[in-house]
């Protein structure tokens, strides 16, 4: 075992309370021995796991009180979302900086602005504000309840890009997932029409948001080289050009004149949840990048289908909203196809590295 690997297990030793005997110091093959790392390993991933859910659906709820709710009024997407990227970029500087005091932040690279790796970025960096942007206006302009069923074509446009740009084939299973999930999204635009709550401009910005999404994921690969490899600078370039970018934005669509005259902008609480916002937008990458390190891409995949269905459950209920029989359908079919789409190349996965013939194999049998 490493130094780095002992240090990490003392740590979590002191953190569960240090009277537990140290699982490295019990006789080697005995029951003691065999049974604290595991449940060390399985608190760490449920730790992981409630963070990630906590994370992604408080900033939900907290930016859909920033940009709709009745009390605040605020008419400014654009800035809410400048802020919040702002803010990020602000936090990988200071951390980054803070990496050659303490051991903390060791692990962080050093960050400093250059503005040409900015241009080779710039055009990521376009497809991120699209992505931010329209999340944001998606979530303005639909509820909370049927905000994971708006932006429910991610996996369908991964799909179909994949195809148009990487020339990568989709098995006939998958594409079968795919068609349930399709099904599920325009069931639930039937039902919000059906119930007077449905937004087309709503349904416009989950649809673009599913494209950027996928469109970031594709670009992300491509640019990732410029920085080194490294998520932590491509962040960074990726939020400092947003910022840039959002200013005539902003000028353009009069955010500055709503601004002006908004009547809270001295108010210390308008700018603590701006502020938290900002953070819980900074935290849910870090987060997502913990719970695929200690679980899988699988599981994250998972979990996040998971996390989906209860943000949705909870939306219900806090909104005090009532939802018909056939709503509820809309939504397991969303759910139920990206879980099948995620277990199904899983499995293609697990194939393939068993087997790398298999590949060229099983594009030409079920492969489209």
């Amino acid at each position: 075992m490493t130094g780095a690997q002992l240090k990490r297990t003392r740590i979590l030793r002191m953190a569960l309370g240090g009277g537990s005997a140290d699982p490295l110091l019990l006789p080697a093959g005995s029951e003691g021995a065999r049974r604290a790392p595991f449940l060390l390993r399985a608190l760490r991933i449920a730790v992981v796991v409630c963070l990630y859910w906590f994370t992604s659906i408080a900033m939900v709820f907290l930016n859909k009180y920033l940009l709709d709710s009745p009390s605040l009024r605020l008419d400014a997407p654009i800035f809410v979302t400048f802020f919040q990227c702002a803010l990020t970029a602000s936090l990988c500087m200071g951390l980054s900086l803070g990496a050659a005091c303490g051991p903390l932040c060791s692990g962080l690279p050093a960050l400093r602005l250059d503005p040409k790796v900015s241009r080779s970025v710039l055009p990521l960096s376009a497809v991120f504000i699209g992505m931010v942007t329209s999340n944001n206006l998606c979530l303005k302009h639909v509820g909370v309840a049927f905000y994971n069923v708006g932006r429910s074509l991610t996996t369908v446009f991964n799909v179909l890009l994949s195809y148009l740009l990487l020339k990568q084939t989709t098995s006939l299973y998958a594409l079968l997932a795919c068609g349930v999930i399709i099904g599920g999204f325009w069931l639930g635009v039937d039902q919000e029409g059906a119930e007077g709550t449905l937004s087309w401009t709503g349904i416009f910005f989950g649809i673009l948001a599913s494209l950027c999404v996928s469109l970031n994921a594709i670009y992300t690969k491509k640019v990732l080289p410029v920085v080194d490899g490294s998520i932590w600078r491509l962040t960074f370039y990726n939020n400092v050009n947003a910022c840039v970018l959002f200013f005539p934005l902003m000028l353009l669509l009069g955010e500055f004149r709503t601004l002006y005259h908004f009547d809270k902008l001295g108010s210390p609480s308008f700018w603590g949840m701006m502020t938290l916002g900002g953070v819980f937008g900074f935290a849910i990458g870090y987060v997502t990048g913990l719970q695929i390190k200690f679980t899988s891409p699988l599981t994250h995949n998972v979990s996040g289908t998971a996390k989906a269905c209860a943000q949705t459950v909870l939306a219900v209920i806090y909104f005090e909203e009532t939802k018909s029989l056939l709503w509820w359908t809309s939504n397991l079919m969303v759910l139920g196809g990206s879980f099948a789409y995620t277990w199904v190349k899983g499995l293609e996965m697990r194939k393939v590295q068993e087997d790398p013939n298999v590949k060229n194999s099983e594009r030409n049998e079920t492969g489209v």
